[in-house]
């Protein structure tokens, strides 16, 4: 025998409540096969549930879209930081720079081994720590790396920092949206629930049968369990 099953995505709760209203909208409130309360509550519920996802929806598609842009400022960052140190080790090689000046950078100052950048903290204790650690450098000796310039590199970084900051702010926003869905869910699943239960109440005289074809009409959804398909493939028929 099929089982009743409540919708299990927020598109299948629309489409139950939406599908209860046009029933409504055909029928005078004496016909319809649920209680004028449970119209009332739909009709409140309904347009601030679609608001709510649609936000969510939005949200997240936001997230998604900055997020291709937040990733190629962090790489560009990442890349220009990366590149100024490596040029800053290869003046020491080339004896324009004594390497004690990498302690401005917080480098071990006998191998000038490079930071992995791999996170987003990586790049901004790094980015920061190059920035400073060169202004104060050149303010002791006079010469500055010239490619990349530090100028250069803190365009890189500021942008990097701007674009995380606006992403976090989309993140939050997204989350504080999939905890206002979440919330309304039960309350939602609880007047689909009291919908569907009045109007197989209305037709409980009627056959096994009959009753399910018109609760479907009101947008109960009925499965079959998988022996059950695999019966009616067969032809073997099934009692109700």
């Amino acid at each position: 025998m099929p089982y009743r099953r409540l919708p299990n995505t927020d598109t299948a709760r629309m489409k139950a409540l939406k599908k209860a209203l046009e029933i409504a909208k055909k029928y005078s409130p004496d016909m319809l096969a649920f209680k004028q309360s449970t119209l009332l509550k739909i009709q409140g519920f309904l347009p601030l549930f679609e608001q709510a996802v649609m936000m969510q929806k939005e949200a997240r598609t936001r997230q998604v879209t900055n997020n291709k842009v937040f990733v190629a400022t962090f790489k560009k960052a990442k890349l220009y930081i990366s590149h100024f140190l490596q040029v800053f080790n290869f003046a020491i090689i080339r004896g324009e720079i004594k390497p004690s000046a990498r302690k401005y950078f917080e480098i071990d100052e006998k191998n000038g081994c490079l930071p992995d950048l791999k996170t987003e903290n990586d790049v901004i204790l790094w980015g920061r720590k190059v920035i400073t650690g060169e202004n104060n450098r050149v303010i002791k000796t006079g010469n500055p790396i010239l490619s990349p310039k530090i100028a250069v590199v803190k365009v890189y970084y500021d942008e990097f920092v701007e674009k995380l900051n606006f992403q976090k702010m989309l993140q939050s926003i997204s989350v504080r949206a999939n905890a206002k869905v979440s919330s309304m869910r039960p309350k939602c699943d609880e007047i689909i629930c009291t919908l569907w239960n009045e109007v197989e109440e209305y037709y409980s005289r009627e056959t096994p049968e009959r009753k399910r074809e018109q609760a479907s009409r009101y947008g109960v959804n009925y499965v079959y369990r998988p022996s059950e398909r695999v019966s009616i493939n067969n032809g073997i028929s099934i009692a109700s």
